[in-house]
């Protein structure tokens, strides 16, 4: 199994500086991975240093907490892709998932949709919607139904994956059984695991649950390892 190509190489952590943004460019050449995934203000900087590589730029929006305006996380989807974003991962308004706000979360999703999307038609787009926060809620059947509601939400509003964690949300990250629930309502829609995947045994975990894409600051020993 090639983990490599499936690993958005990440780096988000506000102390972060040029020198980290730096090696992680430059693991993710060696290694071949998916993307380099980091926040705005590098966006452009990993851009041209992934230059003329197979490897994606992939940028958060409205990170960590997803509390931001629809217009403001749609202004800031769209200057990432100005600056060479080739993937958005934003996060939803968790407020309007443990509601089980249908409409809320699609108007919310739809407006960077498009904001991303308006320059360049491939941009992949990525919804984080905590899932460990999600589930942890009410019984299971409940929690089911917030899963099953972002899911529908991300795929109605044009997402592309359903991404379980920031990994910076107390609730925790990643699970198999969210990864679960998430390829079961996902009806099309690819799924990103991401929070707290350490190791080579966690990353064939969550691929064997259904994920599609992991989303790790530990690539490097994952895949050597």
């Amino acid at each position: 199994m090639n983990l490599a190509a499936r690993i958005d190489h990440t780096l988000l952590k506000a102390e972060a500086t040029g020198r980290d943004v730096h090696r992680i460019t430059a693991e993710a050449l060696e290694h071949g991975f998916a993307s380099v995934c980091v926040n705005g203000a590098f966006v452009k900087g990993v851009t041209q240093a992934l230059s003329g590589s197979p490897v994606r730029t992939c940028a958060v929006v409205g990170f960590p907490l997803g509390a931001s305006l629809a217009s403001v996380k749609a202004h800031e989807a769209q200057r990432a892709v100005d600056d060479g974003a080739d993937e958005i991962d934003v996060v939803a308004f968790l407020r309007n998932l443990v509601q089980r706000d249908l409409a809320a979360t699609k108007n919310d999703l739809a407006a960077v949709v498009r904001a991303a999307r308006s320059k360049r038609s491939d941009v992949v787009v990525k919804v984080i919607i905590e899932s460990a926060v999600l589930l942890g809620i009410d019984d299971e059947s409940v929690a089911e139904q917030r899963i099953e509601t972002a899911c529908r939400a991300a795929r109605e509003s044009g997402c592309d994956f359903v991404k379980t964690s920031t990994g910076f949300h107390p609730a925790g990250g990643a699970s198999t059984r969210a990864v679960a629930l998430m390829k079961k309502h996902a009806n099309g829609l690819r799924i990103k695991a991401s929070g707290g995947i350490r190791t080579r045994d966690d990353a064939i975990a969550m691929i064997d649950a259904g994920a599609d894409r992991l989303g790790c600051s530990s690539s490097v020993a994952i895949v050597t390892t």
